[in-house]
């Protein structure tokens, strides 16, 4: 079926525009089709044949090229330079090439036009592949939104701009499913540049997935003020975030959270409700690793800095929650940190060994630099808890932070200490002088009978006077007899004020003495008044 130049070049263009490919590369892809076809039907496999296409006229011209040389070895590639300047080049010289144009012939064979299909999806598909190559080359690790095309087994393409990209399922989130037409956020892994094209692997499990979504929500990394320092991630359960501030005065793991927790949850929306931990940074391992394996309180870590081991006690209620569900929490906390950490039960009893450090971080107290929570933990203050309760002497400690920074940074803290709820830490209680009540139990002296009744009689007589005191005052004597009227008017269960306290004292174990003692005591107070 003849062809019009018109329908030829509407043909090209239809096929640069559903391929995304420039209708010049396409034109290229025609004429080496062409010249296939003709070198199967009319010339020699070795030849070398070019095709010129003309896509406003639709006229071909066919050239063979031959290479000039002294002596000819392939009479279908090579030519000398007398049969050279025979054929019409009369400046022929060694090295040079011939180019001999042949009448294009009128028709091609079945077979020849096979050649040529062939040949033009074999070049469509190296031009795809160079401009994928091109294109993505330089755009590794960033987000993409696309759409799924289609789903084959386990494997999901998503089309991102002019090409398609691959999901494997080792790239995808374990809990989501996924439909044709839906739309994704993906990253770009890789570009596969080998096989049979250039494929673009695309991953929404990677951890560096959840750090490009905090780039995206968070403005503060995108310029530079906070840093995520490291991320660890099982997708789809849990990841584990690292941030330090790069200016002080800025709190990192608030900045990430966002106000009320609007930006960590946006996050988290789109990862499925994945849980994320927003954890501090610091250049000391040990607090490091501290602040990665919370929730968890950590009794004692042994650092072997040669084998970037980390040895970490706690205590027995801790336990689970150190390890974590299936392991979950220490293996993030190692892959964040970059140790290997080996958790052991701590059985020392209470008090013994080295008290448990807990509670909110220094550096995560409000107005607090990186500096300044450098020099309280230098002086063994690491939580706010440890600050509000400190001591004046133990916070004169501190160097590089004056008396005024300092009590404002003690109120910080004793604030972010009354907003969390929490009490002081254990090591700072266990610290300070001010004993407990089983240690004031067990060091107080037991008082005698004697000094613990007298006590308690003298106690009521600074408000009550003494029967000589009001025998002394005449003017009293009426108040004495309406006092004395009113007792005898009572049931007789009752006594004086001096005479209960003197009754309910010896009632105690500490006196010794008979409850009928007591009692006999009690009845003979009325005459003693009067």
């Amino acid at each position: 079926m003849d062809i019009s130049p018109k329908q030829l070049y509407e043909a090209i263009e239809q096929i640069a525009y559903e391929k995304k490919i420039p209708p010049e590369r396409i034109l290229e892809t025609v004429e080496a089709a062409l010249a296939a076809a003709y070198r199967k039907d009319f010339g020699h496999p070795e030849q070398i044949v070019r095709a010129k296409l003309n896509p406003e006229t639709g006229e071909t011209e066919i050239y063979v090229v031959y290479a000039i040389v002294a002596e000819v070895e392939n009479p279908h590639t090579e030519i000398t330079v007398a049969e050279a300047k025979k054929r019409g080049k009369k400046d022929a010289k060694v090295e040079e090439e011939l180019i001999e144009q042949v009448a294009p012939p009128e028709e091609y064979g079945r077979i020849a036009a096979q050649t040529a299909k062939q040949v033009i999806i074999q070049r469509i598909r190296e031009v795809e592949r160079e401009i994928v190559q091109e294109e993505f080359s330089d755009r590794v690790g960033e987000l993409m939104t696309g759409s799924v095309q289609r789903i084959e087994g386990r494997n999901v393409f998503v089309e991102v701009g002019r090409a398609i990209g691959i999901m494997q399922p080792v790239d995808q989130i374990s809990a989501e499913r996924y439909y044709i037409g839906q739309r994704l956020r993906v990253m770009l892994r890789e570009v596969d540049s080998e096989g049979r094209g250039a494929q673009l692997i695309l991953t929404r499990a990677h951890p560096d997935f959840v750090r490009r979504l905090f780039e995206l929500e968070v403005p503060e990394i995108h310029a530079g003020t906070v840093e995520i320092r490291s991320v660890a991630r099982e997708a789809g359960v849990r990841s584990k975030v690292a941030v330090h501030s790069n200016q002080e005065g800025v709190d990192p793991v608030g900045t990430c959270v966002g106000q009320r927790g609007t930006r960590v949850q946006a996050i988290m929306a789109e990862l499925g409700e994945e849980k994320i931990d927003i954890v501090l940074f610091d250049e000391d391992s040990d607090t490091y690793i501290r602040n990665a394996m919370s929730p968890a309180k950590i009794s004692k870590i042994t650092l072997h800095e040669d084998t970037k081991t980390a040895d970490i006690q706690v205590a027995d209620d801790q336990l689970s929650l150190a390890i974590g569900r299936g392991g979950q929490n220490v293996r993030l906390a190692g892959e964040l940190t970059g140790w290997q950490l080996d958790i052991e039960k701590n059985d020392l009893p209470p008090g013994d060994g080295e008290a448990v450090v807990s509670g909110i971080p220094v550096g995560q107290v409000a107005d607090v630099s990186e500096d300044e929570a450098k020099a309280f933990v230098a002086a063994g203050l690491k939580t706010a808890q440890q600050i509000a309760a400190a001591p004046d002497e133990e916070l004169a400690k501190v160097e590089g932070v004056d008396e005024s920074r300092r009590k404002e940074i003690i109120t910080a803290a004793a604030t972010a200490v009354s907003e969390s709820g929490d009490e002081a830490d254990p090591q700072e209680e266990s610290e300070s002088e001010t004993p407990t009540d089983d240690a004031a139990e067990a060091t107080a002296p037991e008082s005698p009978p004697e000094a613990t009744a007298d006590a308690a009689a003298d106690a009521p007589a600074t408000v009550e006077a003494t029967p000589e005191e009001t025998a002394a005052d005449p003017s009293s004597e009426d108040d004495a007899g309406e006092a004395e009227s009113k007792d005898a008017s009572l049931d007789g269960a009752e006594a004086s004020p001096k005479t209960t306290t003197e009754s309910s004292t010896e009632d105690a174990p500490a006196t010794g003495e008979s409850a009928p003692e007591a009692a006999a005591e009690a009845d003979q107070a009325p005459d003693k008044e009067a």
